[in-house]
């Protein structure tokens, strides 16, 4: 036992919550950000500007890039995973092919797994032949695949159905379910989770992810406008369009910064999902003000007209400012939160 667990010290393998759900799903973000959401933002982009001013070469190769972006969501999810597992250079590269195989067999869940155990297993038979630049990712890949065709598929259902029933429940309880959704979301953008990926696995859709965007824009937004006094103009820029995860390290020493912006999430929530019945969808629903990813997919949903561009306005950028400022006052002068809590070191 303690010979392996050298050997898996050795080769860098983990077995860990941390390892898996927080390392792992991060990178996943980050893959699906350079393929998938990205390419949505430029097909877009293309479409709309084709819109405006009629077909063009140039409109036209903009949708032929965002589609193909789009196309190897699975490659930039596997390479990702296996460069955030810490894998060396070949198995990171025979990630492309078993994140591509677990997403054409389980979806972005299936390339999450499919990534991460062919990763693992390449790891651990990494440079111990003297036939490496062939065993490697020929093991990586074998058992990629066969994670891609055994687990992939049942986690992708397991996600996929537990999205479903959170879509479900909203919509036959938008009240409650718009609380829930909303400050869930916003905790977990917050915290060293991905909420956007959490949200492309569940398939996340409609009402909860009109509730799900609210609640993610009021963790970013809220803690831009309460620390502004701290951080200035370069802080309320790095949280409010980059991520409110910034100020987790200050979260874990004085707990009540959290709780403007999240009480400002659960008062929105509701307002979301009954009152203005936002929708989005999965690519925008865990990304909140990030990029404006969150706002382009809102108009993708719900259409580019006026009335949906008022609504944004409001629920994702003016009324969680307002909230969370009022909330912010009322815990300052209570001793809550004191100056220097939420100053970033950027």
């Amino acid at each position: 036992m303690k010979r392996f667990k050298e050997f898996l010290t050795r080769k860098n393998i983990e077995f860990s919550v941390k390892r898996y759900f927080i390392d792992g799903l991060s990178a996943m973000a980050i893959g699906l950000f350079s393929t998938l959401i990205i390419g949505l933002i430029i097909q877009t982009l293309g479409d709309q500007l084709a819109l405006l001013f009629g077909p063009h070469p140039i409109f036209d190769t903009l949708i032929e890039l965002g589609n193909t972006a789009k196309g190897l969501m699975g490659a930039g999810i596997g390479v990702a995973v296996s460069f955030g597992l810490k894998a060396p250079p070949l198995v990171c590269y025979s990630g492309i092919i078993t994140g591509m195989l677990g997403a054409t067999l389980g979806g972005p869940a299936g390339s999450f797994v499919a990534a991460a155990i062919g990763c693992e297993f390449g790891k651990a038979i990494s440079k111990e032949t003297k036939v490496d630049i062939i065993v490697t990712p020929a093991v990586t890949l074998l058992f990629g695949m066969i994670a891609a065709k055994t687990i992939g598929p049942a986690v992708d259902w397991l996600m996929t159905g537990l999205g479903v029933i959170i879509m479900r429940a909203t919509d036959l309880q938008p009240f409650f379910m718009g609380i829930a959704v909303s400050v869930i979301m916003g905790l977990v953008l917050t915290a060293p989770i991905s909420s956007a990926a959490l949200a492309i696995m569940l398939n996340l859709g409609g009402l909860a992810a009109g509730a799900a965007t609210v609640g993610c824009s009021a963790q970013m937004i809220g803690f831009a406008i309460i620390s502004y006094r701290e951080n200035k103009m370069g802080g309320f820029i790095a949280q409010g369009i980059g991520t409110s995860m910034l100020q987790v390290p200050n979260i874990v020493r004085n707990f009540w910064i959290i709780v403007p912006p999240t009480l400002a999430s659960a008062v929105l929530g509701p307002v979301s999902t009954m009152v203005f019945k936002m929708q989005n969808n999965p690519a925008g629903a865990g990304m909140g003000t990030s990029g404006l990813v969150g706002q382009i997919n809102t108009f993708n949903t719900m259409g580019y007209t006026l009335p949906v561009l008022l609504e944004v306005l409001l629920l994702h950028i003016v009324l969680p400012a307002i909230l969370s400022y009022l909330f912010y006052v009322i815990l300052r002068r209570m001793g809550k939160i004191k100056d220097g809590d939420m100053k970033l070191d950027l």
